[in-house]
């Protein structure tokens, strides 16, 4: 699966942030909000998306509990764009 992400606005720190964003599958872009817990238990993100996007991901032959999976796995492993002026730094604690 060809999943690309793209962060519009992070709100937050490095302990806990709510993320906004969208991802394109097959030239279909949908939009999902996620939170992310960094440092307790380690690295955290819930990824959410609506369901109408769940439909359509669905129609286009997807199943959606998997795109959430590749979806929170590309958020985990820093596999997307940002904004531009948004520096990892602000939100990342490496």
């Amino acid at each position: 699966m060809d999943l690309k992400v793209h962060i519009n606005k992070i709100h937050g720190s490095q302990m806990a942030a709510k993320i906004i964003g969208n991802f394109t599958i097959d030239n279909n872009e949908f939009r999902f909000n996620a939170t992310a817990f960094g440092r307790i238990g380690g690295q955290n993100i819930g990824a959410k998306i609506s369901k109408t996007t769940e439909k359509e991901l669905e129609k286009l032959g997807y199943d959606p509990d998997e795109v959430i999976m590749v979806l929170q796995r590309n958020l985990l492993q820093g596999d997307l764009t940002l904004p531009e002026g948004l520096r990892r730094e602000s939100f990342v604690d490496d």
